[in-house]
């Protein structure tokens, strides 16, 4: 059975702090939005995955409430930084398999401001994190300095490639700076601000070579997705109303009309793939930090889908730092191991170039709420499938591929395909 994404919405991602608002007010806002852009109520909805980390357990139903107080199941969901896409991830397979017509995906977090400690959600010590045996991967080789525990692993991946294949400092910063400069047109983004190579090298060093505008900031955000089978979309004509209800991507208001958006867009493949013996076997923080996992979720997709990285239009990858769009270039076929840093500076990844990469603006600029992420990717990607994602719209986009990842660890690789209504 077909899965399809009928309904996106979310709440612009902002610093920890900015306002006070609760992780069940974010998810008001975003669930309401994707309800309404689907076309649907509440009372329609029969299950509901909901993503988070920094919050205690259960707190998926007291987000969910604000929606209603139908009875059906609610499931928490954590997977590091890969939460959100798991949440989606469950939401397709309950659909696919038959369990539910009509599931939403949430995603959200609360977060403190500054930089993420590397003892799990709860910023506990090494010794009991889940993810004490990358780390001590990355301190077998590196050893391990006083500079956040996240940046100092990925920092030192790209002190790897550099090393390995040439990479440079200013190829690092044109990811940021490429992604930045689409943030602009973003007004769901938590920074809109365009710097050039110069200004990203000239920041404040986090761990070299990354600087701070090369690292995706703390957020507080919450997203959401409508799930529906074959079935549902038959019943309602989901597929046969006319496009321009609204997911309101140019506006920035995040709300839909409640008409529903009228295209569909179809998921047509997902993959999850988990650390394995190739992750830790080589002593190298470019494997620890999960390149051999996204380019297994990437191969799973493609055999599944029949659809290749030379069919996507459109990419929205997990570049929590500069470096990871990088290796993920690599990991998804994109080009070979050691050219990413050529690719992103031969403009083949923006406007104009052979894929779009992060029209969001990406983890770095649009901001990186963990539990948020997976689904706001798609939600991206769903604006840009339909045609509706306003100034930073992709010309011509038909299929579009989501990567979120999560150290300890955990790949989702997403490909997804419009299908335009009657």
């Amino acid at each position: 059975m077909k899965a399809y994404v009928a309904g996106v919405g979310m709440t612009r991602f902002e610093k920890p702090e900015t306002r006070e608002w609760q992780y069940w007010d974010m998810v008001r806002e975003a669930g309401t939005a994707a309800l309404a852009d689907a076309g649907i109520s509440y009372d329609d909805v029969e299950q509901v995955p909901v993503g988070y980390c920094f919050q205690p357990s259960t707190a998926g139903q007291r987000a969910a409430y604000e929606l209603g107080l139908t009875g059906i199941p609610v499931y928490n969901v954590n997977n590091n930084c890969a939460t959100g896409s798991t949440a989606l991830m469950l939401a397709r397979q309950l659909v696919e398999g038959g369990a539910a017509d009509c599931v939403l995906a949430l995603g959200f977090e609360k977060m403190k401001r500054g930089s993420l400690g590397g003892g799990g959600a709860d910023g506990g010590d090494f010794a009991t994190s889940p993810v004490a045996r990358h780390y001590g991967v990355m301190a077998a080789r590196h050893g391990f300095e006083m500079t956040p525990p996240t940046a100092q692993i990925f920092g030192d991946a790209a002190r790897e490639h550099m090393e390995k294949y040439g990479t440079t400092e200013a190829q690092l910063a044109a990811v940021a700076a490429k992604n930045h400069r689409h943030s602009a047109h973003n007004p769901y983004a938590q920074f809109r601000d365009v710097y050039d190579v110069d200004d990203i090298l000239a920041a404040r060093v986090v761990h070299r070579p990354l600087t701070k505008l090369q690292c995706s900031p703390t957020s507080d955000g919450a997203a959401a997705a409508v799930v529906v089978s074959e079935r549902f979309v038959e019943e309602r004509g989901l597929g046969a109303r006319g496009a321009g209800a609204g997911a309101g991507a140019g506006s920035g208001s995040g709300l839909a009309s409640g008409s529903g958006s009228g295209w569909l867009v179809e998921i047509v493949a997902q993959a999850m793939t988990t650390d394995t013996e190739e992750s830790f076997a080589s002593g190298s923080c470019i494997d620890v930090v999960g390149q051999p996992m996204s380019r297994a979720a990437a191969r799973q997709v493609y055999e599944r889908s029949g659809l290749g990285i030379e069919d996507v239009d459109v990419v929205e990858l997990h570049d929590c730092f500069s470096v990871n769009e990088l290796l993920t270039y690599e990991a998804l076929g994109m080009c070979a191991p050691g050219e990413s840093g050529k690719l992103v500076e031969s403009g083949a990844t923006t406007y104009g170039g052979r894929w779009v990469v992060n029209p969001s603006g990406g983890l770095i600029s649009k901001g990186h709420p963990l539990g948020a992420t997976g689904i706001a990717q798609v939600a991206e990607l769903v604006w840009q499938l339909r045609g509706t994602a306003g100034e930073r719209q992709v010309p011509g986009a038909e299929v579009g591929l989501a990567h979120n990842i999560g150290l300890g660890g955990a790949a989702v690789v997403t490909m997804l395909r419009a299908v335009r209504g009657g």
